[in-house]
């Protein structure tokens, strides 16, 4: 996984044999404190005009076209959304509120770049023979097996974990440890590792290779949104995934 930067847009990207995957920073964009700068999600109390500019500056650096973004309502559930080539509202590009709710998605579609938004849950990408996919994942999509559906629905072979809240930040209560009791390494005390749960459960749907940027949200607060850390006023950045 790799640094990129482009008209002050900075990213992280991974190559996944033939598919690309990149995970954006709050860096570059138009939006005011708190939710300065690349905040990426109307619904979070930014000005909706700024979150769209903030849209069209990272979708331009990744040299993507805003209308071949797909995206969904994301509710922490465990519902993975496929993506054909079909015409599709213009979520993103138009900011439209979605008709779906999904916290992953995939697709074969060359260009086509399913995205989701995170502000310390993991984005994972997900790259196989049945496409690509991309998930949005906190301890409740884990705990309905969220990452290992994405997995199982492209076949995945390579994965890219994406930055998210580390086990140094993740303070969790007794009814989300019980949750993870059976995944070896998924806590310290009372301290939640969400990229050993990852491991585990993509290992288990049989993917090989995982990638890992180990960047913890809540620890860099110049580089990313943590709703840990900052509480309902702050902003996301995205995680997208596109076949190359």
């Amino acid at each position: 996984m790799e640094w990129r930067e482009r008209d002050r847009v900075r990213w992280l990207e991974a190559s996944l044999n033939g598919a690309t995957a990149a995970f954006s920073t709050r860096l570059g964009g138009v939006s005011e404190p708190p939710y300065d700068s690349l905040n990426v999600a109307i619904k979070t109390g930014d000005q909706p005009e700024r979150v769209l500019t903030n849209r069209g500056r990272l979708v331009g650096a990744l040299g993507i076209e805003p209308d071949r973004v797909a995206m969904a309502r994301q509710v922490h559930g465990g519902r993975v959304l496929r993506h054909g080539e079909e015409q599709r509202p213009r979520i993103f590009a138009e900011g439209v509120r979605s008709p779906e709710e999904a916290d992953a998605h995939a697709t074969d579609v060359p260009g086509l770049a399913p995205l989701v938004m995170v502000a310390d849950c993991l984005p994972i990408a997900l790259a196989g023979p049945g496409g690509v996919a991309i998930a949005h994942c906190g301890w409740r999509g884990f705990a309905v097996g969220l990452a290992a559906a994405a997995a199982r629905e492209v076949g995945a072979t390579r994965a890219a974990i994406g930055p998210g809240i580390g086990p140094c930040c993740y303070e969790v209560g007794d009814e989300v440890l019980a949750a993870f009791a059976d995944v070896e390494g998924a806590s310290l005390g009372r301290m939640l590792d969400l990229t050993a749960i990852t491991r585990a459960q993509l290992a288990e749907a049989g993917v090989a290779a995982i990638e890992d940027s180990g960047v913890c949200t809540s620890c860099e607060a110049e580089l990313f949104y943590s709703h840990r850390r900052d509480g309902e006023r702050t902003g996301r950045q995205a995680g997208l995934v596109w076949l190359s």
